[in-house]
């Protein structure tokens, strides 16, 4: 371990140099295939824990059906519900992805996940994945009830990429008069342009921690359809005019993670414009720690907290 390296997780470090020997390189140069295969496997949980029921479903989208898979705990509801983007830079990630994920999340929160597969980039570019998110969330509110949950204690989230969608639905539900939101939950999100507004830890963690800054490039190439979204606050919500009459929000950033200061300033801009926030930072992690749970125990713990706040999200009475 380097100096540079001072303060890293051990066991992220232990992987960081697995990826480095060629085990799983998350390289912006693999086709968008191999790309979604290894981000699959790289993801995929080992012991996957058993819940209550696990059903695929396909709900109507703005542009075809929408497959959704609803996870719900054992037991008797109503039970909060949050519904859940996965990230891989709009282009990667997947159901079977986050499987094991939704599960560890639908135990300890004691709620229904409803995991979303939205149209990915570059097939689908900005808006799509947005539209079927939304619609989702719409659906999600909709039929709370009869998927056991409580219609007043709807909550969207998500993780990288995902936790961009999840703020963006925040955003939209305010500004369309959609679902009423109890909670967002973003975790390391992609929330700022850089070339737009640059950050320090862009320069500080943009090589050798998993997420590269060549790499965000790339997903955004591949995500927006040209430079005039840069500006689109459903792309990048710290773009927003304001962040007022949102719901209460958590946002986990990571340390050594070239995306943990745009994290942070939109956690504080929620913070300014008089939304609940809770700022929890992983000084010691990588970007994607949650999701390596199996490898990484400070990333069982983070899920730990996130299904604290999913637990606690409450009624508007």
């Amino acid at each position: 371990m380097t100096e540079r390296d001072s303060g890293l997780d051990p066991q992220a470090a232990t992987l960081l140099a697995e990826f480095e020997s060629g085990i799983a390189p998350p390289s912006s140069t693999l086709s968008v295939e191999t790309g979604r295969a290894l981000i699959d496997d790289l993801f995929a949980v080992e012991t996957p824990e058993p819940v209550g029921e696990v059903a695929d479903l396909g709900i109507q989208g703005p542009n075809g059906p929408i497959p959704v898979r609803v996870y719900a705990p054992e037991g008797e509801g109503p039970v909060p519900v949050f519904v859940f983007f996965h990230g891989g830079g709009w282009i990667r990630g997947s159901l079977d992805a986050y499987d094991g994920l939704c599960r560890l999340l639908t135990n300890e929160a004691d709620c229904v996940v409803v995991s979303v597969d939205y149209r990915r980039a570059p097939e689908h570019p900005f808006p799509a994945g947005l539209e079927d998110c939304y619609r989702a969330t719409e659906w999600a509110a909709a039929n709370a009830a009869d998927l056991g949950g409580d219609p007043d204690r709807v909550a969207v989230g998500g993780d990288s990429a995902g936790g961009n969608l999840a703020a963006a639905v925040a955003l939209a539900a305010r500004d369309r008069d959609g679902p009423d939101l109890d909670g967002q939950v973003l975790v390391y999100p992609v929330v700022n342009p850089p070339s737009v507004r640059w950050f320090d830890s862009y320069d500080d963690y943009g090589t050798g921690y998993f997420l590269e800054m060549d790499g965000v490039e790339w997903y955004l190439e591949q995500y927006l359809r040209g430079p005039a979204e840069l500006g689109n606050a459903y792309a990048f919500p710290l773009r927003a005019r304001s962040l007022a009459d949102l719901p209460p929000a958590t946002v986990l950033t990571a340390g050594f993670d070239p995306l943990a200061d745009e994290g942070a300033a939109y956690a504080d801009r929620l913070g300014a414009d008089g939304i609940a926030v809770e700022h929890r930072h992983y000084d010691a992690q990588i970007h994607g720690f949650c999701s390596l749970y199996e490898r990484i125990d400070e990333g069982r713990a983070a899920l730990g907290y996130v299904a604290d706040r999913v637990a606690g999200i409450g009624g508007r009475g």
